[in-house]
């Protein structure tokens, strides 16, 4: 009779792919990280743009480009308003929209 459990490398492989932030809060997660550099300046459209485009290309540069826009869409859908407050401000806003993208 055939064994019909799973080796324990495809256990550890399950369990870290459910433990683990998707890519697009990990995108949002190093955004924040990036914005935080200055947190009490102000945060603008273009600094929360390059911000996000050097975490995309820390964290999906090695993946295909299927998964990649998946993952931005997601991370944009995700994205609290851009509104008068600082990066650092802002950075917290983008790590809860992170825990909720999970």
């Amino acid at each position: 009779m055939a064994d019909l459990t799973q080796p324990p490398d495809i256990d550890e492989a399950l369990r870290t792919l459910l433990t683990e932030p998707s890519y697009g809060a990990q995108v949002l997660t190093v955004t924040a990280r990036m914005l935080e550099v200055d947190s009490t300046q102000p945060v603008t459209e273009l600094g929360r743009e390059y911000a996000l485009d050097i975490a995309a290309d820390t964290i999906l540069h090695t993946l295909p480009d299927a998964v990649c826009q998946d993952s931005m869409a997601r991370a944009y859908r995700a994205l609290p308003p851009l509104e008068p407050v600082t990066r650092g401000e802002y950075a917290l806003r983008l790590r809860a929209a992170a825990k909720e993208l999970g």
